[in-house]
């Protein structure tokens, strides 16, 4: 990772939103983190040279794609340089002195909403309110003074806004984990770089896609995740976003892109950047 002193770093949502979590532990000596309503206003920020970088959320693995964020990164020109897989531990918060009995609404993000469905709906019969973050749901119940609502975040949003925690791990799965994305404007070379994104398309052809997989294949280059999203303007046509084993710089995968310029009716590289193994560990990714 880039030197993180002086850095200044755009994340969606307020403070104590995972993402400004996520943000810390990229750079824990950050000197400037900016929060952002959206995710499209994290790409602008770096693509003005508002934010030197961003910090994004891409997956998680109760939940699954965070599908916007798929899009962005063809939308804009930043490049992906590094990736984090945070665990999420969920919490009910809600006002002091309110207490769990009280509660008849739920306010969060709707992912967040997603990775605790099941053991929300063991608290009763409760209205699910999306709203667009897990801190700002804290924000809103405590600034409103809702006390018959509770909000989904983190434990630094609830200790940041003065809230009281009514249950710990909430999610449905302690084995929680989001993927983010450490996102710059321009070309990078990143050290130790041994994972590549990518986005292609391809034409709408008999044994098409086999063709395209195949150049991963003749050279022993492994998949990690394959997506595929509607290409806009184009009815039952699809991109395909790959994540593969290897740098852009490494001479098989170059050989490989250059095999798929010649399949793809688009590609566009979207960067090599470090893989993140810390939840590798199956004993740790169950909490033993």
């Amino acid at each position: 990772m880039p030197a993180d002193q002086d850095q200044v770093v755009a994340y969606q949502g307020e403070p104590g939103a995972y993402s400004e979590i996520a943000s810390r532990r990229f750079f824990p000596g950050a000197g400037c983190l900016i929060p952002c309503e959206t995710f499209d206003l994290v790409f602008q920020r770096v693509q003005r040279e508002e934010a030197e970088f961003g910090v994004i959320p891409i997956e998680n693995s109760l939940a699954g794609s965070i599908h916007q964020n798929y899009d962005l990164l063809l939308r804009h020109r930043l490049t992906i340089i590094g990736e984090l897989k945070l665990r999420i531990l969920h919490h009910l918060i809600a006002n002091p002195g309110v207490g769990i009995s009280q509660i008849r609404r739920v306010f969060s993000h709707p992912q967040a909403l997603m990775q605790c469905r099941r053991n929300t709906a063991r608290l009763g019969k409760l209205e699910i309110i999306p709203t667009y973050d897990t801190a700002g749901s804290v924000k809103k119940i405590k600034e409103e003074k809702i006390l018959d609502g509770a909000a989904i975040a983190s434990d630094l949003a609830a200790r940041l806004y003065g809230m009281t925690v009514l249950r710990e791990n909430l999610q449905d799965d302690f084995a929680n984990f989001t993927r983010f994305l450490l996102l710059a404007k321009g070309r990078h070379r990143t050290p130790n770089a041994n994972k590549t994104s990518i986005v292609f398309s391809i034409p709408n052809l008999p044994g098409a896609l086999f063709r395209s997989m195949s150049v991963f294949a003749l050279r022993d280059i492994d998949l990690y995740k394959i997506e595929s999203r509607p290409l806009h303007g184009k009815p039952w046509e699809y991109l395909f976003y790959v994540d593969f084993a290897g740098s852009i710089e490494d001479r098989r995968c170059k050989r490989a892109m250059a095999h798929l310029r010649e399949l793809a009716g688009y590609l566009k590289i979207l960067g090599s950047y470090p893989r993140d193994d810390s939840d590798s560990d199956p004993e740790e990714a169950a909490g033993i």
